[in-house]
């Protein structure tokens, strides 16, 4: 179970955040974020997964620009988006190095996404903010690629029925990023690691999440970034 903690940013800006701790040594630190639904209780209890793993993990409430505290239902999408959407992505990547800062002593920082999150993500990795990512069904991705590419290592998790995310999309991404790690699940959509939504897929969520963690214990080391 995690704790509420208070974020500053470089600009001034405070925000809510979940952090998480392992009970032992941390074995690196890791920046998560937010579907478009805000920190709802999946959340938290995806972080405390990943820091019961042994990681120091710090979800920061990014929606705090607009609306402090907004957690929305999962039938909420065009709100979520037009939250979402609203941020400006200098100040939302400025709230990302604000949970780093947290979790930076405990060694190398990741950042893992999910959705929107898996979008910023990608754009942390392409800002060299985060020593690694893994990002979970970034729809925003494709419009991103001809003006940022990945600076760090990042492993990509997509559902073979997102409706959101055409397998067109996809390749792009793998073009643009010929080095990232791909993992495609079929019979999975989009939200498929989202144990509170109707198209969780638990076979690609324990598979996904078990890459997820060999991927981060291979980039994510007791060092400092």
């Amino acid at each position: 179970m995690g704790d509420w903690i208070q974020l500053t940013a470089d600009d001034g800006h405070t925000l809510a955040a979940y952090e998480a701790r392992p009970d032992e040594g941390a074995r690196g630190g890791l920046v998560m974020i937010q579907e478009i639904f805000g920190l709802t209780e999946q959340m938290q209890r995806c972080a405390d997964r990943y820091a019961g793993a042994g990681y120091h993990v710090v979800l920061p409430a990014l929606f705090d620009r607009v609306e402090p505290g907004l957690v929305l239902g999962y039938t909420e999408f065009e709100r979520g988006g037009k939250t979402a959407m609203s941020i400006p992505p200098p100040q939302m990547l400025i709230d990302v190095g604000a949970a780093r800062d947290v979790v930076k002593s405990a060694g190398r920082v990741g950042i893992i996404g999910y959705c929107w999150g898996g979008t910023v993500a990608y754009m942390a990795a392409s800002g060299q903010l985060v020593d690694c990512a893994v990002s979970y069904y970034g729809g925003g991705i494709g419009r991103l690629l001809e003006r940022m590419q990945p600076k760090v290592p990042v492993q990509y998790h997509f559902g073979a029925d997102d409706g959101f995310i055409p397998p067109e999309v996809i390749d792009q991404i793998r073009s643009a990023d010929p080095i990232g790690e791909f993992y495609v699940y079929e019979g999975a959509g989009h939200g498929f690691n989202c144990d509170d939504r109707d198209g969780f897929d638990e076979a690609a969520s324990q598979l996904s999440e078990k890459r997820s963690l060999a991927f981060l214990s291979r980039y994510l080391r007791a060092e400092p970034l």
